[in-house]
């Protein structure tokens, strides 16, 4: 027999998508539909409920850029229809390669959030109608689509965005799904996506061919209803198949991973939440054996403060277990750049919220999208109570692939947490029977471990699982040439592994950092929002330092504290403070800053007030004692020696005791700066300039030696920053490669110049762009 494999299962794809999916819809009738349009910024239901709702056709264009769109669709249910199989069937001119990332809406029923609709989950089911007239709203985003192959956009601003209509609706329907066609279609995507997971000379695949083949021939095309049934018991003898004894063991946890911000700002992301959120307790609803887990502990106060009816049902669902927070963290943040503090702060944020709300206190630490993790994090987990971590992100490391997937990670202290690489390598899994193979072969600890996680769901507005997901993983739960699916909890999965850890006498252990080889350049990128977390973090200590030096702290100022925290706590979102979003997200995130920085100075202001110091004092929030200058506002010689400053105020030398306050007098001062016009040395650095401004020696005068590398200077350089892709994020080698220094124009000069503080001024230029290079010394 000729091989005819291919053009077989190319006729099963093709006829699946064209002759069987567009019957699962026996018989629809078309909504009525209206459409108000807000003028601003999104409004509550409330607000928009009671709008004058002008008439609209599908096919008519809708939503500028970040505005939304209410929609009221009304009909009635025709005799006979009402049931668990009706449905509205919604298409808001999705683009349906992207199950996120575009136009998103939320149906309203009576006035309390339904559920979501998405690109991939058009479909709302309505069992609890009854024949007559009804009414839904749906509150429609016009989120665009800044997919721009890494280029500039002006979409990432409302003010450059323009005000183009970006979509079309696509659908109103009023439906009845016939359950069996439904079936059908879900038989076949299982089986198929088995059958492409096999090698090709299995013949296991082989059999599946022929099977599905079987399947279609009974299907008759005039009337798929009627002979879906026949094509579903051909395939029947194959689903009932068992998996072999030795197949890997994977845990589906559902998941929508759900960026604070990034390419949308915040105000956003609360009505992602929203929408995807609903969309899970529909789907508990429906499926009591379905797990939905979610981390951000922000994300459950946004829903509980904006959604209070919507957050009520997730702490019922929370209580029956469906409904599972991880992770134990106020944000996803990113690992590299808040300082240590500020990762405990997210942990102790996010673990009171969720003891607090739900009496939950997570075991786990959930990282899937963070951009590296630094060596110090398993004590702190630790000391969160969290002995569990899991990420994927080390599976898009370009040149070194990570040995393990599941192992002990230890930290620079010896603190070990049980880690664990899904080897589906996503976060975003669609239950298929290609991810399922792909797991199985790409799980690099067989030889001691049966267990794999596989986190699924559709994320960042694409509205998490659908009942597909949870209907394939149904099929798969025990099926030949697939491993062995299960839906659970992250919690359920760790306690496989951790019983088989606890009958192995060796487990691997990574020591050290988990490096990241992607993202390099966020390290830099957006620095004001950066210089603003860390000053922000710096004001915080301070506050809390002083006001608990002065006795009990008010409740009113430990309250608003908490907040402050938490305000910047959010900014430090992996897409945020590395500086990965749109420029509405920076935008928003330097404001906060600032006005955090400013009420927080406020609040140290007020602690110090009463600590009834002298007129004139000198406060050092670090735990050590310092000797240096500090420059003060007030005019030279008030405090003793000082040296006045050509850019206003004074500089002065002091000392002060750890965490301690003293008086503002100036202290005697042993290495004072002397200078060149070339030089300038304290008695612990000697440095030497050369004409254009770049530093040709820097001398440890302490040990006498030379910092320098011979024939090495300090310049500016500049270099070509264009990567493969992820502008913004990523650094190539080439980049330092062909970097060049930026040349002086010959002039340097100095801004101050005296005994305490000296500071020379080198100015640059390249192309179109300017920059001043400055050296300060104090003494």
């Amino acid at each position: 027999m000729h091989d005819d494999r291919v053009l077989v299962e190319k006729r099963i794809e093709r006829e699946l998508w064209q002759r069987v999916l567009p019957h699962v819809y026996r018989t629809t009738v078309a909504l009525t539909v209206q459409a108000w349009h807000a003028p601003g910024e999104p409004v509550s239901y409330d607000e928009a409920a009671g709008q004058v709702f002008e008439p609209f056709a599908i096919g008519e264009p809708w939503g500028r850029p970040w505005g939304t769109t209410w929609f009221r669709l009304s009909g009635e249910v025709p005799a006979g229809w009402a049931g668990p199989q009706l449905e509205a069937v919604i298409d808001l001119g999705f683009e349906m390669k992207y199950p996120g990332f575009q136009a998103e809406g939320l149906v309203w029923l009576d006035g309390a959030p339904l559920q979501g609709v998405h690109p991939r989950r058009t479909a709302v089911p309505l069992p609890r109608l009854a024949t007559g007239c009804f009414s839904l709203l749906v509150e429609a985003a016009a989120n665009p689509m800044v997919f721009t192959r890494f280029q500039p956009t002006p979409l990432g601003s409302r003010e450059t965005a323009g005000d183009a209509l970006l979509y079309r609706l696509g659908r109103a329907d009023l439906a009845v799904r016939d359950e069996e066609v439904y079936a059908l279609c879900l038989d076949v995507e299982v089986l198929a996506g088995v059958m492409h997971g096999l090698p090709l000379e299995d013949r296991r695949r082989s059999r599946l061919l022929r099977q599905l083949e079987r399947a279609f021939d009974l299907i008759d095309s005039q009337d798929v209803a009627a002979t879906a049934p026949l094509a579903r018991a051909a395939l029947q003898s194959a689903l009932q198949l068992p998996a072999r004894a030795s197949a890997l063991r994977v845990i589906g946890v559902g998941h929508a991973h759900i960026d604070s911000a990034w390419l949308w700002p915040v105000r956003e992301t609360v009505r992602k939440c929203a929408r995807t959120f609903a969309s899970a307790i529909r789907l508990m609803d429906d499926h009591p054996g379905y797990r939905f887990a979610c981390s951000q502990a922000v994300q459950y106060d946004w829903i509980e403060r904006r959604y209070p009816e919507l957050f009520a049902r997730i702490a019922e669902k929370v209580a029956t277990g469906q409904f599972v927070p991880v992770g134990g963290m106020w944000v996803e943040a990113d690992m590299n750049l808040p300082s240590g503090e500020s990762l405990l702060r997210q942990l102790v944020h996010g673990q009171r919220y969720f003891a607090d709300r739900f009496g939950v206190t997570c075991r786990e630490v959930w990282l899937p999208d963070v951009f590296g993790y630094p060596a110090s994090l398993p004590q702190i987990f630790a000391a969160a109570g969290c002995a569990r971590f899991v990420t994927q992100k080390l599976s898009w490391n370009k040149q070194n692939r990570f040995p393990h997937n599941t192992f002990f990670w230890e930290g620079i202290d010896g603190t070990r947490v049980l880690t664990h690489f899904p080897p589906v390598d996503t976060y975003n899994a669609e239950v298929t029977g290609a991810e399922m193979a792909y797991s199985e072969r790409n799980f690099r600890d067989h030889g001691w471990s049966d267990w794999a996680l596989m986190p699924y769901g559709h994320g960042n507005g694409g509205g998490g699982p659908t009942r597909e997901m949870v209907e394939r993983a149904g099929r798969m739960a025990d099926l030949d040439g697939t491993p062995r699916l299960e839906l659970g909890t992250v919690d359920e999965f760790f306690g496989r592994v951790e019983a088989e850890v606890a009958s192995r006498a060796a487990v691997p252990v990574w020591q050290g950092e988990l490096y990241f080889e992607m993202h390099r350049g966020t390290l830099t990128s957006q620095i004001e929002t950066k210089v603003g977390n860390r000053r922000c973090e710096r004001l915080l200590r301070e506050a809390e330092l002083w006001w608990a030096s002065g006795g009990s702290v008010p409740a009113e100022v430990a309250a608003e504290l908490d907040l402050l925290w938490k305000d910047v706590l959010l900014q430090q979102f992996h897409d945020i403070l590395p500086g990965t979003s749109i420029a509405w997200v920076h935008d928003d995130a330097e404001s906060a800053h600032s006005l955090v920085g400013a009420r927080l100075e406020e609040l140290i202001g007020a602690a110090l007030d009463r600590l009834h110091l002298p007129a004139v004092a000198v406060a050092n929030a670090t735990t050590h004692a310092r000797r240096e200058v500090v420059v003060s506002s007030l005019p030279p010689g008030l405090a003793g020696p000082t040296q006045a400053l050509a850019t206003g105020g004074s500089a002065l030398f002091v000392e002060v005791p750890g965490s301690g306050i003293t008086a503002l007098v100036a202290a005697p001062v042993e290495d004072r700066i002397v200078t060149t016009e070339h030089s300038m040395a304290n008695g612990f650095l000697a440095v030497q300039w050369d004409l254009d401004g770049a530093i040709t020696s820097i001398i440890d005068v302490v040990r006498g030696r030379e910092l320098l590398p011979a024939g090495r200077h300090v310049t500016v350089e500049v270099a070509p920053d264009h990567p493969v892709e992820y502008d913004a994020w990523d650094l190539e080698a080439w980049t330092r490669q062909l970097g060049a220094p930026i040349d002086g124009p010959g002039s340097v000069a100095f801004v101050e110049r005296g005994p305490l503080l000296t500071s020379v001024c080198a100015p640059r230029s390249f192309g179109a762009s300017s920059c001043a290079v400055t050296y300060t010394m104090r003494a």
